[in-house]
């Protein structure tokens, strides 16, 4: 499981004085870019699209506090994988926010999908959380 910590700026609330909508979105590219420079998957040749991204809002979230997104993979295909985004309120802990992200590996030349290597595949399967 990867972990991003993300501080609620007030910028990014709105009249209600929540977390708009829009900034969980927000939150999840964040932690999805760190994912990919933290398994190195990256490097100088970016070769990655988001093709869906969904956000389900369990809690309201407010200006200072604290979230805890935490990703792990929940299925490899040939040439994409699946996220699981989920955030959590650091200090009480409680889930506010569940994402869903799916990531294809993309030639942009070509303008298609491309499969993963093995090696590839192998570093995200280290991410696949495993329930006991």
């Amino acid at each position: 499981m990867h972990e991003v910590e993300v501080s609620v700026r007030f910028c990014e609330t709105d009249l209600l004085g929540h977390v708009n909508n829009n900034n969980y979105f927000v939150y999840m590219e964040d932690a999805r870019i760190k994912f990919f420079n933290d398994l190195d998957l990256v490097g100088d040749d970016w070769r990655f699209i988001l093709a869906s991204t969904k956000c389900d809002f369990l809690k309201q979230v407010y200006y200072s506090q604290t979230l805890v997104l935490k990703s792990h993979v929940v299925k490899i295909g040939n040439s994409s994988f699946h996220l699981e985004q989920d955030m959590y309120e650091k200090e009480s802990g409680d889930l506010v926010a569940k994402g869903e992200s799916v990531v294809v590996q993309f030639d942009f030349d070509q303008q298609r999908a491309v499969p993963m290597s093995e090696e590839m595949k192998q570093t995200l399967e280290s991410h696949v959380l495993t329930t006991q």
